[in-house]
């Protein structure tokens, strides 16, 4: 039995890992969170009560937490998910981004690297968790492979791939034992109202206007957030120290292309009691600054070296994740019942 210490455990992804590892594996799971506004302990239903969970309510950028953390938990690996991840959020208030994303990751990896020396773990891992879009933005054609240089286009990935260089920065200086992932658009239950597909799905039931920007044809690669969490764990269990795995589905689709189909979902699942179609809610708003128009991932790698491979095909995977949020309304209401109304961010200056 491991003890996995997870930061951004209340968030979107991070809650999905830890709901697998406690569902599938004997392994212990220490959650560090901050409890920013996307994170939440509803994600995580009845853990509370799990010997083998534990949660400690702490900022990534506070060193004397972490360390106290550490020390007190011994952990065999650190998972770090912990990330401001709106790109829209990332254009109103870049400085969280930096302070987060950059300082937070410094932070953690300091400690860890400190703990890590100390301890004589030898089999001691921190798995840090990224996006594609420090990659940039692709042309009609062609894929991110591990190889590709980074390019980042907004002030979040610009954040995360200062993230990344310094993982790989602790590895090549200090020798810590490093793995990176770098993940397509994930989506799936429990993933908070500002993304593309609760919004999408809350503002159709809502009988509000769905915003597409631009034109809708940015193209995105969907991941389902369980086939993404398998691919962590594979990663954590059988990636090679210092590498980059990319991970992704090949499952494109430009925005319009994944609004009509969950639109199209809905108008199956619950049809509008107005009698009209929910697609004709569709909203062509001004495009967010600086949007990148592709983004498609070269998965092969993982695949080959690690045998991962999603279980979910896209029409499998948004099926559910529609029936959730329509089975789950309490939880959306609660979210919606704080700050956030799914008003549209990252207008710009």
């Amino acid at each position: 039995m491991k003890t996995l210490l997870v930061t951004g455990g209340a968030g979107f992804i991070g809650s999905a890992l830890i709901r697998y590892v406690i569902a599938n594996t004997d392994d212990r799971v220490v959650n560090v969170d901050k409890l920013t506004y996307a994170g939440n302990l509803e994600s995580l239903p009845s853990l509370e009560k799990n010997a083998r969970y534990t949660f400690e309510e702490l900022d990534i950028c506070d060193r004397v937490g972490l360390e106290r953390v550490f020390q007190t938990h011994e952990p065999d690996a650190v998972l770090h998910l912990a990330a401001e991840s709106h790109v829209d959020r990332s254009i109103d208030g870049p400085l969280a981004f930096i302070q987060t994303n950059v300082v937070g990751t410094f932070t953690l990896l300091d400690a860890a690297r400190n703990y890590w020396k100390a301890s004589n773990k030898s089999d001691f891992r921190f798995l840090h968790v990224s996006t594609d879009e420090v990659y940039g933005s692709l042309g009609e054609t062609g894929y991110f492979t591990e190889e590709t240089a980074y390019d980042p286009r907004s002030p979040y990935s610009a954040s995360k791939a200062g993230s990344d260089h310094l993982v790989k920065a602790w590895f090549h200086t200090y020798g810590l034992p490093v793995v990176v992932t770098n993940c397509s658009n994930n989506y799936g239950p429990y993933q908070f109202p500002e993304k593309l597909i609760p919004t999408v799905i809350l503002k159709s039931l809502r009988g509000e206007n769905i915003p597409v920007y631009g034109d809708g044809g940015a193209v995105r690669d969907w991941l389902f957030v369980d086939d993404h969490v398998r691919a962590v764990l594979a990663a954590l269990e059988k990636g090679k120290i210092g590498e980059t795995y990319n991970i992704g589905t090949n499952a494109e689709k430009t925005t319009l292309q994944m609004v009509e189909a969950i639109t199209t979902l809905l108008g199956e699942l619950h049809p509008n009691p107005l009698g009209t179609r929910y697609s004709e809610l569709i909203t062509f708003v001004t495009d967010r600054p600086g949007h990148d128009r592709r983004y498609a991932i070269d998965a092969s790698k993982i695949k080959n070296e690690l045998g991962w491979s999603p279980q979910e095909s896209f029409e499998t995977g948004l099926r559910k994740t529609v029936q959730w949020y329509l089975d789950n309304s309490e939880w959306c209401e609660r979210i919606l019942s704080g700050k956030y109304r799914l008003e549209r961010q990252g207008v710009g200056a």
